[in-house]
């Protein structure tokens, strides 16, 4: 058995310093208690949300985020993996997931597709998002990769073990609040329901690191400002898909260990021939298109000074 760790992150969005301080002293608790593999959440030198801060966040392959990946791995003799906004040598922004241990990189995954408002801040990958390391093979995936079945397609059967992390937003609480209040359950149930589910589908333990806490910003194309806070939740499971340890979202930053037995195992689940795993709600639905018309257009004209 082999004792791992996901991290929850009340991040402040765009502090870069003050987010890595975080992430510094919640790692160290994970490595002082002897977790081997450590989860930082999507976005942990930044959080994330429609605010001019992120635009000019982006940090480089080999700045101050890697470094801390890196000092952490070597201090506590573990894998330490986590995402954040990576300005290439080609001008563009990526949300990388990076992925070290106390002999360095491990492997890199750049997320597939952004997420609604973050259309603003980062371009797409398509690299597989599998990394080798120590006889096993450990699996990549970042927030609404976890929604699709191209995710799991480029997964299944191939990973021992599944790294990731999460900044998922709740629905605002806009009138008629008996509606959007439905609406919000239902987008809370998912957030937890589509990481703790995603072994089932893949095969492989899960390490889910995700942000908590309050989100204020502003809404692209509209006149109001977000309101609302992150779902969480940060969880941990075997490769049943057996939830093994968990800090929900309204429980604040922390971290979550548990023993997971390392390596693959047939699938539970089949996923379904569609392109969503999961329903997304109307809300949802709806920002994923406009926000990514906005976004794009945002990017290059503010990220990349087009």
């Amino acid at each position: 058995m082999t004792l791992v760790a996901a991290v929850q992150l009340e991040a402040t969005l765009g502090d870069v310093s003050t987010n890595l301080t975080a992430c510094e002293r919640l790692a160290n608790q994970a490595g002082r208690a002897g977790a081997q593999i450590i989860a930082l959440p999507e976005f942990f030198t930044t959080g994330i949300g429609f605010d001019d801060s992120l635009k000019d966040a982006a940090l480089p392959v080999d700045g101050e985020a890697t470094a801390l990946l890196s000092e952490l791995a070597r201090r506590h003799g573990a894998l330490v993996g986590g995402s954040f906004l990576c300005r290439d040598p080609d001008g563009h922004v990526r949300n990388a997931y990076i992925a070290v241990d106390a002999d360095g990189l491990v492997g890199r995954h750049d997320k597939d597709l952004p997420t609604m408002w973050e259309n603003a801040f980062y371009v797409g990958g398509t690299d597989d998002g599998v990394f080798h390391r120590d006889g096993y093979d450990i699996g990549a995936a970042v927030c609404w990769e976890l929604m699709r079945t191209g995710t799991v397609e480029r997964l299944r059967s191939r990973v021992d073990v599944v790294m990731t992390g999460s900044g998922w937003w709740s629905v605002p609480a806009w009138p008629p609040r008996a509606v959007s209040d439905r609406w919000e359950r239902s987008n809370a149930d998912t957030a937890r329901r589509a990481a703790a589910s995603f072994a089932k589908y893949v095969g492989a333990p899960v390490l889910h690191a995700a942000h908590a806490g309050e989100l204020t910003c502003a809404m692209p194309w509209l006149p109001m400002r977000y309101r609302g806070r992150f779902e969480g939740s940060t969880l941990i499971t075997d490769a049943r898909g057996e939830v093994l340890a968990e800090r929900r979202p309204e429980e604040g930053q922390g971290v979550v260990l548990a023993d997971i037995e390392i390596g693959r195992r047939a699938p539970a689940l089949d996923p379904p021939r569609q392109f969503w795993l999961h329903p997304r709600g109307p809300v949802a639905t709806a920002a994923w298109h406009y926000q990514r018309w906005h976004g794009r257009r945002w990017y290059r004209r503010h990220v990349m000074g087009a």
